[in-house]
């Protein structure tokens, strides 16, 4: 099946991880070889990718931010639990996993893997059903960044028991009265993020599945945040536990 990446930032990422099937590279006619796309179109040479022009309104009629660029490609290739297990061990690295519950919102999706692969997660994993998936739609909204990562779709319940038989401690975002707050609870370690969907939180056998409950402290009128930014801030206050430093902070700082 073939679908369309569109964006001069998620094109380039693409290209650069190599995680999918090219087929062409459609660019808007007169658009300027230079910048992103200069390094878009060096990407296509080394993969010997035809190149091809399009009219502009043709581009911007399919997606209004396609930047003048559209890539098509095969579908997105999801990964599995052993590939993740197996990142952790080849970084000799403490297992780092985000768990998205029934996460709806293709935005909202996009952000928390943007957010994943910024600080380093070895693997996400989405349910087999009534879940946002990895679409164009998330791959523009990630920035790309759904093309670094290793993204599987299982069973949630299962996988939570896989990931604790690896030895990983799992965490649950929520809100309550009893839910303690995040700062008491440990990050280090082999970890498991747990994140519910936008309306419902997590589901019940997901929720019982977790070791702990935490929530971040609020002290403003309204009552929570959106899934992608509560989910964002605990990956990082998580790489922060995990000892982040300053030789990990990436020094260049990209637009969009």
């Amino acid at each position: 099946m073939r679908e369309g990446i569109y964006g001069r930032n998620p094109v380039y990422e693409a290209l650069k991880a190599r995680l999918r099937q090219f087929y062409r590279l459609l660019v808007a006619e007169g658009a300027q070889e230079k910048g992103r796309l200069e390094e878009i179109l060096r990407l296509c040479q080394a993969h010997r990718l035809a190149v091809e022009q399009a009219p502009r309104a043709r581009l911007e009629a399919i997606d209004p931010g396609s930047q003048g660029v559209a890539l098509e490609t095969g579908s997105y290739p999801y990964s599995n639990l052993p590939d993740i297990l197996l990142l952790s061990e080849s970084r000799s690295e403490p297992l780092f996993v985000l768990v998205l519950d029934a996460l709806q919102d293709p935005q909202n999706l996009g952000t928390l893997l943007r957010t994943a692969e910024a600080v380093g997660v070895h693997g996400v994993l989405l349910p087999l059903r009534r879940a946002a998936t990895v679409t164009p739609a998330v791959v523009s909204a990630s920035s790309g960044a759904c093309e670094h990562l290793l993204v599987a779709q299982m069973n949630l319940a299962q996988a939570i028991r896989e990931l604790k038989q690896a030895g990983a401690w799992v965490v649950g975002l929520e809100t309550g009265q009893s839910v303690e707050r995040v700062e008491r609870a440990r990050l280090d370690g082999a970890l498991a993020l747990v994140v519910g969907s936008e309306g419902e939180g997590m589901r019940a056998l997901v929720r019982d599945s977790c070791d702990v409950l935490v929530q971040l402290p609020m002290r403003g009128q309204v009552a929570s945040l959106n899934a992608a930014v509560a989910g964002s801030i605990a990956l990082y206050l998580a790489w922060q536990g995990r000892g982040a430093g300053e030789n990990d902070l990436s020094q260049k700082v990209e637009s969009g």
